[in-house]
């Protein structure tokens, strides 16, 4: 039940990698314990700066090598592990690592590590192992690893040697077990040097995800374009109620991101359509939904600082001085069939990450084939016609704000804070 801190002054400095500041999280456990979504969800949680070092991707995939004693996987997750380390990135090693096989690789690394490392088991019962195995939303996964293989893989409590490893109950939920590495391991307040960046892919699963609240987003400069804004219920658009003002402000758009949604309906199946759900928001009306919203996860976690919740709150909902809701720039879509019933997309659209367990981000893990099918529907129309998706939000597109700016590496924004005439 301990966990260990890689203290820097045992470090030799010919072995030493990675810096004070940066962190190094091993998550370990059983097929199907959850692993790759605490990884997935480590990095949702403070964007850039995290490197996901997956022994199935370096195993199975980059070498297709069976996991024995030796294998060459073991040195090239070290060696990734300790480059991403000495690039400034915070590292994430998971996989199942049975620790006959990957302990010493472990220990080493955590050992030579100059910064904060702590090691996690997820211990899942085999009974527990299956039932979530069977949830898997990939049928030809599920036809080619089978309920034998897992038992045969299966090892109880499959721990490192030293009490290096912090157990994490099966009972404890993905949200929570992530809120808990991350205030164990500082990683919410660690803040290593930027690493070099690509320019990011649309729609791309693997891109780390940015947060409204990263100070990249508020950096950007704001160049107005000055469009109006348009009332999208005068172009023949389907448009839901659930959001609707006295003064209608919820059904504007900059006329540019009018046309652009007028281009991503064009781009849509047959017998599918967009449901408009809300666009323009007053920056009072976004200050109060930021609000309501930081103080709910307050009271859910009084242990956590006024920046930590500040940028759990963004998860969520814009900060409103860089909302691209109140420049007229974003808007919340789903789709509907041609009657207008609403499609399956995994969750209901505005649900809370804690609500959905997280279902709410567009590259969710856990959705079922039909919501993934019409997710990828919706995400390919909006892209294709110049919008930038929030990744914590399926629903949730803009353009030409500071966020799409920033993502698209453009200079400046073209749509900022605007009034309802």
């Amino acid at each position: 039940m301990a966990h260990m801190t890689a203290p820097p002054h045992r470090v030799s400095t010919g072995t030493a990698v990675g810096r004070e500041d940066t962190r190094l999280v091993v998550i370990r456990g059983n097929s199907a314990s959850g692993k790759s979504s605490v990884a997935q969800g480590l990095r949702d949680h403070y964007g850039r700066g995290v490197a996901i070092v997956g022994q199935d991707v370096i195993r199975r995939n980059v070498l297709r090598e069976h996991d024995t004693t030796g294998g060459a996987n073991i040195a090239l997750l070290a060696r990734i592990a300790r480059h991403a380390l000495d690039a400034g990135f915070h590292v994430v090693l998971e996989g199942i690592l049975y620790a006959d096989r990957y302990s010493h690789m472990i220990t080493t690394l955590v050992r030579d590590h100059r910064g904060v490392s702590r090691c996690y088991y997820l211990d899942v019962p085999l009974e527990a192992t299956l039932v979530r195995h069977a949830s898997k939303a990939d049928a030809t996964y599920l036809t080619q690893v089978t309920d034998d293989h897992l038992a045969s893989w299966y090892r109880e409590l499959d721990l490192l040697p030293g009490s290096l490893e912090t157990e994490i109950p099966a009972d404890s939920t993905l949200q929570d077990t992530i809120a808990r590495i991350v205030r164990e391991t500082g990683l919410a307040h660690a803040s290593p040097t930027p690493p070099p960046q690509r320019k990011p892919s649309q729609g791309d699963s693997m891109n780390p995800l940015v947060l409204m609240s990263d100070p990249q987003v508020a950096a950007i400069p704001v160049r107005e374009c000055g469009e109006p804004l348009v009332d999208v219920r005068h172009h023949d658009f389907r448009v839901d109620l659930r959001k609707q003002d006295p003064l209608g402000a919820f059904a504007h758009v900059r006329e540019g991101v009018l046309a652009r949604l007028q281009q991503a309906r064009s781009l849509l199946p047959a017998g599918t359509d967009l449901l408009f759900i809300e666009g323009y928001r007053p920056l009072s009306l976004q200050q109060r939904y930021f609000t309501e919203y930081r103080d709910e996860l307050a009271a859910t976690h009084p242990d956590w600082t006024a920046d930590e919740l500040h940028q759990a709150a963004s998860r969520y909902v814009s900060p409103p001085e860089i909302a691209p809701h109140s420049a007229g720039a974003a808007v919340d879509v789903t789709l509907v069939d041609q009657d207008g019933h609403e499609l399956d997309l995994g969750t209901r659209v505005n649900a809370t990450p804690e609500e959905s367990d997280g279902a709410c981000y567009t590259h969710a893990p856990n959705l079922s084939d039909q919501a993934r099918h019409h997710r990828t529907l919706l995400l390919n129309a909006m892209q294709a016609a110049g919008f930038t998706n929030y990744g914590t939000e399926f629903w949730h597109f803009s353009a030409a704000d500071r966020y799409d700016a920033l993502m698209r590496q453009e200079p400046h924004a073209r749509y900022g804070p605007i009034e309802l005439p």
